[in-house]
């Protein structure tokens, strides 16, 4: 993380726990947005994102940069006082801002953490906040939007716990023996249970099974709604952009999911009894339709390049099978196949009345013929 982290220079008192909640909100706005973005948003100037990751890279480390903001820190009174909430968006070409806010807390155990699921001020919620700044995003995006959406989307939201090493009297933190004694606390933050007690050995056990480790004090575990990550802050930010960029892509899929059972019904819906023009139309719209897809799948997967980083793939992979993306990339290849087969079926049914056309217009030529021969015969 960045030296302006607000959990990074949190100071603490001993055995107090201490970190910030890092929410992530994907919005999907549009079919595309411009190459050619604006210099500013929101009065902030926008600037290229970068990642300086620090665990066993290759040579050339290779990821995407999407454009972003930051905006000033503002106060607000949380479940434990006074706190800071940083801001930041993400700007991506493929019609889709991820907006991030952080939070800094310092309670006394993981119970107290789960406060911070949904979070409220007295003024209003979190999510409010947040979506208030999407629609004023997507506003302002508004010329250098291509096909926008009606409206703003629901948001894809996720919630990582990042936790600094706790200290224990001076014993150096083992990242996994300290997860096998609180492997049933863990499992109560992630599931939002304020008395983990309640929850099965099988469910403590499902919650935490996804959970990785590179050095002795750093520790990822990584559930369906949330995540712990225990490490020192300066290393937050590899493992947050990893788990982003697959609640990005969950956004994006599920939208196009959505837009692919619009089509087909449709679809469906138009080729009972339409006329020729109509379908000539939906042939069109069903071939753009395949080229878009396509160009999607190829821009979704261009934003996890970062993957030249061997521990945030096996972050991502984690997160990205949490989120079964394999599954959500699996039912749009399928309804893509769909609508192949409905292009393909149209085209043949399209050419199959063209040359019924066709043979009639042959066949009333030569009965014109025959009858012009025996009428001059006649004659």
């Amino acid at each position: 993380m960045n030296a302006d982290s607000p959990g990074a220079d949190a100071v603490g008192r001993t055995g107090r726990l201490r970190g910030e909640v890092v929410y992530f909100f994907a919005y999907d706005i549009a079919y595309e947005l411009s190459r050619e973005l604006p210099a500013s948003l929101l009065g902030h100037p926008l600037s290229e994102y970068r990642l300086d990751a620090s665990k066993r890279n290759p040579k050339h480390l290779v990821f995407y940069r999407p454009r972003m903001i930051r905006l000033s820190p503002e106060d607000r009174t949380g479940p434990h006082g006074k706190v800071q909430v940083h801001l930041e968006a993400k700007i991506l070409p493929i019609g889709a801002i991820s907006i991030r806010a952080r939070v800094p807390f310092e309670v006394d155990g993981l119970a107290d953490l789960v406060a911070y699921h949904d979070l409220h001020f007295h003024q209003a919620s979190l999510d409010a906040e947040v979506r208030g700044l999407a629609e004023r995003i997507r506003t302002e995006l508004a010329p250098w939007v291509l096909r926008p959406n009606e409206a703003l989307s629901e948001e894809e939201a996720y919630t990582v716990f990042c936790l600094r090493p706790p200290a224990e009297d001076g014993v150096p933190f083992r990242s996994e023996a300290w997860l096998a004694s609180h492997r049933e606390s863990i499992a109560g933050l992630l599931n939002q249970e304020h008395d983990p007690a309640r929850l099965s050995q099988q469910e403590v056990q499902e919650s935490t099974a996804r959970h990785l480790s590179y050095y002795q004090h750093d520790l990822a575990v990584i559930d369906w709604d949330s995540a712990l990550l225990v490490d020192e802050p300066g290393e937050w930010e590899e493992c947050l952009y990893a788990i982003e960029v697959a609640n990005l892509q969950l956004a994006e899929l599920e939208a196009y999911d959505r837009h692919l059972d619009l089509v087909l019904e449709r679809s469906y819906r138009d080729l009972a009894g339409a006329p020729m023009r109509t379908r000539k139309a939906l042939i069109t719209g069903l071939r753009e339709l395949r080229i878009d897809m396509a160009r999607f799948s190829d821009e979704l997967s261009n934003i996890n390049k970062f993957l030249g980083d061997w521990h945030l793939a096996k972050i991502y992979e984690t997160a990205a099978s949490r989120f079964h993306l394999a599954d959500w990339k699996r039912g749009v290849e399928e309804k893509l196949k769909t609508v192949g087969e409905l292009h393909e079926l149209l085209k043949s049914d399209h050419a199959n009345r063209w040359m019924m056309a066709l043979e009639i217009t042959i066949v009333l030529l030569f009965i014109l013929d025959v009858a012009l021969l025996f009428l001059g015969g006649k004659e």
